[in-house]
């Protein structure tokens, strides 16, 4: 289950200097890389990190000069769940609706940041990802993973319900019965299983993550980024819409698309034989 999401007048604000240590940021051709950063505890994430993650996410979107996220960690784990220590109401003091309005305004909120992303989201999955760790990864639009990542469902060992978004998310990337296993069971799944499973791109050695991610997410920064996010939009509803109104929506989608200049470059790079340059725009 997740940390409490109190409100921010009741939450004292940290030092921007240690929240920035524990998030790292930086942007690089393009390509925005959101890196957690508290390795002693397998990057467990904090409130604090759930809304600096959410923040820039949203500033990916609003930034016509970053055209690629990518979400890591340091250390040996990627996410090893939610840190709930000094963040959950005492269980005397709890009243109903508590628990939903925590999901809702914590993990369902992270979740729902990486999907909503205008930019397409890569997770370079570096170690053990536990619980809304798995999900923050399966959330993202591709996967990458170390050869000693693995995924963990880990809520039924504590008695829990999954939150973050993953009875959503794995029926629709791998099908119920198999969700069903993951999630009744608990057990670790290596990173070679999820890529067979088709919850994960690419699996390499653990010295290759970084380059590949910095491939791939660089690969996309230079591609046509409008007509990548409503490509992204239209995947992400398809599965949850009817064929006619899947089908309008991809007509829309086209129409909004031919206004960008990127649209343009693409057809008169066609008529002219020639490599188009997307700027992005």
């Amino acid at each position: 289950m997740t940390q409490a999401s109190p409100a921010a007048s009741d939450h004292p604000e940290e030092p921007k200097e240690s929240l920035d240590s524990l998030v790292l940021h930086t942007t690089d051709n393009g390509v925005s890389w959101i890196t957690l950063n508290r390795p002693e505890a397998m990057n467990a994430v904090t409130w604090d990190q759930r809304e600096r993650v959410i923040a820039l996410l949203a500033e990916a979107s609003a930034d016509p000069d970053v055209r690629a996220v990518v979400i890591t960690a340091t250390g040996k784990g990627f996410c090893a769940g939610a840190d709930l220590r000094g963040g959950s109401p005492d269980s005397d003091e709890r009243v109903v609706g508590d628990v939903s309005r925590m999901i809702r305004l914590g993990a369902q909120r992270l979740i729902a940041a990486v999907q909503d992303c205008e930019k397409p989201v890569v997770a370079a999955v570096n170690g053990t990802a536990a619980g809304i760790g798995a999900h923050l990864a399966f959330a993202c639009d591709l996967v990458l993973a170390a050869e000693s990542a693995r995924f963990i469902e880990v809520f039924v060992r504590r008695g829990l319900v999954p939150d973050g978004g993953g009875a959503y998310l794995l029926p629709r990337l791998i099908g119920p019965q198999r969700a069903k296993e993951l999630m009744f069971f608990g057990d670790a799944l290596p990173a070679a299983d999820a890529q067979r499973l088709g919850l994960v791109n690419r699996v390499v050695p653990d010295a290759e993550l970084p380059k590949l991610a910095r491939d791939w997410s660089e690969r996309l920064a230079t591609g046509p980024t409008r007509a990548l996010s409503l490509t992204k939009s239209l995947i992400n509803a398809s599965l949850d819409t009817d064929r006619p109104t899947a089908f309008a929506a991809e007509a829309t989608a086209q129409e909004l698309n031919m206004t960008t200049r990127d649209a343009q470059e693409g057809v008169a790079s066609f008529v002219e034989r020639r490599r188009a340059e997307f700027r992005g725009r």
